[in-house]
């Protein structure tokens, strides 16, 4: 039997996540628009509501995944200049997270303790309060993504195609708000390694799961196609993605020494990119209406070229996602040690909990998505930031178990 969390108990962690996130809000402040794709996404926003269709382009080379404009359009009644709205929205979703955290924690332990940890964890985390303060996608995403990891662990501990298909969905839904998550669809098919179960029970589980995937992503798809005359699941952005993170001014970037150097980097490379799509334009003006698409085959080439060079960068890049605090250009000295603290026991008491966790299908599907997660951005471009929606949920569902072995009844 697995038990569950009083409804007072999940009210209580909501409450309490939506208020330290309508904090951080009010920290950074309600009419603060900061982060660096917000326009992209305010702008998308704007354009929708305004005249029913998507943006061709959200950005100067790409158009962004539909689901979170979507998402400011409703939340704002078709308002997204009402950014104090959009942001109170923003916290209220991102208090939905540790209730679904608590909730996986009690399918994989069994223990109301420990997962009332990890919702607790989860309610005050500095990096979930961060992305909940500004018009960013990660609660969005968070929401999708752990939704759906719910609905599996659950279509699997108690087999039903019917929640497959609803994890899948889920995860769709998840892409369609940050295009990386298209690489996860292959673990809608777990269930068939789930020796528990006859191979044909299996099968439906695993043929739902992806079905349900399939089945909410189409309608976009088959948009972009009728669009766009190509193939694109999701977004186009994938080339200009991949250029950003394996071209050689991404080598350059690993050079930098400071932020002044870093701020000419990025006026310099946006240049750049501008100066070849106007030079595409005049030789190959086809090729210059897709500057995404552009942009990754000429990063195709360069890491061809030069493979040896490639692979030093992969391992750049992978020790960037590894490394446990934040940038120092742009944070001071006690928030990039305190962090790098926080993070460090995370990840230790995160891999004792892993080591000892009661369901090892679970943990070893869990290392497999962390390993994959990782390879996918390490292939493509690393920034910090990118790690938290992917990664962190996996410390902090981890994390108290590791804790409970180390100070025993202490945290019981």
């Amino acid at each position: 039997m697995i038990p569950r969390l009083p409804r007072r108990v999940c009210l209580l962690l909501f409450a309490l996540a939506v208020a330290a996130r309508v904090a951080a809000v009010a920290a950074a402040g309600f009419h603060t628009v900061g982060f660096g794709d917000a326009r992209a996404y305010l702008g998308a926003a704007a354009v929708l509501s305004q005249t029913g269709r998507y943006p061709l382009r959200t950005d100067a080379f790409f158009f962004r995944p539909p689901a979170y404009p979507v998402f400011l359009v409703a939340a704002t009644l078709g308002h997204p200049d009402r950014i104090p709205i959009a942001k109170i929205a923003n916290a209220v979703l991102g208090g939905v997270s540790p209730v679904l955290l608590a909730a996986i924690s009690l399918r994989i332990f069994r223990s109301r303790a420990l997962a009332l940890w990890t919702g607790a964890l989860a309610a005050f985390h500095p990096a979930f309060l961060l992305v909940c303060s500004d018009i960013q996608t990660e609660a969005l995403f968070l929401l999708f993504l752990l939704s759906s990891g719910y609905v599996l662990l659950a279509a699997t501990d108690r087999p039903s195609t019917n929640l497959a298909l609803a994890a899948g969905a889920l995860l769709a839904l998840a892409a369609l708000t940050r295009a990386s998550a298209l690489a996860l669809a292959p673990f809608l098919a777990s269930p068939l390694l789930d020796r528990h179960y006859p191979w044909r029970l299996r099968g439906h589980l695993a043929a739902a799961g992806l079905a349900g995937f399939f089945l909410v992503l189409a309608p976009w798809t088959i948009r972009n196609a009728m669009v766009f005359g190509r193939l694109i699941p999701v977004s186009d952005m994938g080339g200009s993605t991949f250029y950003d993170g394996n071209s050689d001014w991404t080598r350059r970037y690993y050079r930098l020494k400071n932020r002044e150097e870093y701020e000419r980097w990025v006026v310099a490379f946006d240049s750049d990119k501008k100066r070849q799509i106007a030079a595409l334009a005049e030789t190959e003006p086809a090729a210059a209406a897709s500057p995404s698409e552009y942009f990754g085959r000429l990063a195709i080439h360069q890491v061809l070229a030069d493979p040896g060079a490639a692979l030093a960068l992969d391992a750049r890049k992978a020790l960037d996602w590894l490394r446990p605090f934040p940038s120092r250009w742009f944070w001071p000295p006690l928030v990039v040690v305190s962090v790098a603290v926080l993070y460090s026991l995370l990840f230790i008491l995160a891999g004792l909990g892993l080591a000892i966790a009661p369901r090892p299908g679970v943990s070893r599907f869990v290392l497999v998505f962390l390993a994959a997660t990782m390879a996918i951005h390490v292939a493509s471009l690393v920034v910090w930031r990118y790690r938290v929606p992917y990664w962190d949920p996996v410390l902090l569902l981890y994390a108290p178990a590791g804790a409970r072995r180390l100070f025993g009844a202490r945290i019981s």
